[in-house]
């Protein structure tokens, strides 16, 4: 067999043994029992929510293990076939046969990765806030730039976002924003992106043209549903009422229609102001405030939380997670994983699944964060 068929065939091994361990298979293949079973009882459809979850459940893991299951028979039967031309001598068996190896390889990889979006709440909407860091208006334009490099990113996958709170700078950029992304699996692909981005350019605010360094943090929490229940002291919560800082027309800025919450055990703030209608935006907060608390208990049930918490201590140096550099060279560099890009515009335009992608294979299979060093 010729090396580079070989080498397809053990990258869909490799895809389809990763796939087995990360789906747990002797567990997964109980719970699936466990969910036919439950499929069967009459009664299931009496509580139309809960039925809705179990079958879709049961559809996500039967496609996941009745995948890796044909991909490993296409496998066998492919390599059989490229075995038979070989000793046959039919080259045009042997091309066939590896064509389809190519697609196998292809289908395989993309299993591999949504395998690894399989998270308590990955599957959920999500909420994400960009702050800028010290520095005025360069920090507040940066997070504009960042607040547009998401929006276009969650535009290419279809998602629906909605504007929640969005506060101008005074001169350029923003103060503060939050969106609600929805599309499934939102939560779990951005996850990977909270924490410190740093920018490097030339300042188009300084008539020196000198190049500047610029920090801002992305907050990434899931929206949850009315399955998971997260109790909340209303006395614990200070409830604030204030005039709209964003666009809106005179309505919004004549009345108190934004809402902010301060969960004063933890710190933890939200501020809804996306809606002309105070009774909206104050529901639209306390669900805010119940996803950043059920996130903060995911997080100590996670391997990463401290990590992942000294991301965010500080929005400058030493913090950043990834650094984007327009000057003097192209390069995004992101510094758990040491995936880089030397397309700056195209990353910023909502190119960033390979980063993504880069992430959430090293928290399933890479461990620690790599040891990579940050460029100037």
């Amino acid at each position: 067999m010729r090396a580079e068929i070989e080498t397809l065939v053990q990258d869909i091994e490799q895809s389809v043994g990763l796939l087995r361990r990360h789906l747990d298979w002797d567990q997964s293949q109980a719970r699936l029992e466990e969910l036919n079973h439950i499929a069967e009882d009459p009664t299931l459809w009496d509580d139309p929510a809960r039925a809705q979850k179990i079958m879709q459940e049961r559809t996500q893991l039967d496609d996941a293990m009745s995948g890796v299951v044909r991909i490993e028979q296409e496998l066998k039967d492919n390599v059989e076939l490229i075995e038979l031309g070989e000793m046959e001598g039919d080259e045009g068996v042997v091309a066939d046969a590896e064509k389809a190896l190519k697609a196998l390889k292809d289908e395989a990889g993309r299993r591999q990765l949504e395998s690894l979006i399989s998270g308590e709440a990955d599957g959920f909407d999500t909420f994400l806030e960009v702050h800028p860091g010290a520095g005025g208006t360069e920090s507040q334009d940066w997070a504009e730039m960042l607040l547009r490099m998401y929006t276009r990113w969650a535009e290419r996958r279809g998602f629906k976002i909605e504007v929640v709170d969005h506060q101008a700078g005074e001169q350029a950029g923003i103060k503060s924003a939050t969106l609600q992304i929805k599309g499934h699996n939102a939560y779990g692909w951005l996850k990977t992106e909270a924490g410190v981005h740093r920018l490097v350019r030339i300042s188009p605010f300084d008539s020196n043209a000198r190049r500047q360094t610029s920090f801002a943090s992305i907050d990434v929490y899931p929206v949850i549903d009315d399955t998971i229940k997260i109790e909340i002291n209303e006395s614990d919560v200070r409830v604030d009422t204030m005039r709209s800082g964003g666009a809106g027309g005179q309505h919004v800025n004549k009345t108190e229609s934004a809402v902010r919450l301060v969960h004063n055990p933890t710190g933890i703030m939200v501020v809804s102001q996306g809606d002309r209608s105070q009774h909206k935006n104050r529901a639209t907060a306390w669900d805010m405030l119940r996803a950043k608390l059920y996130e903060a208990e995911l997080k100590k049930r996670e391997a990463e939380a401290a990590a992942d918490q000294a991301a965010k201590t500080d929005i400058g140096w030493g913090h950043q997670i990834r650094s984007y550099v327009l000057q003097p060279y192209q390069l995004v560099k992101d510094l758990r994983t040491g995936h880089t890009s030397t397309s700056p515009q195209d990353v910023l335009d909502g190119d960033l699944d390979g980063f993504m992608e880069a992430t959430l294979a090293q928290r399933a299979y890479g461990g620690a964060p790599a040891d990579v060093e940050d460029v100037d």
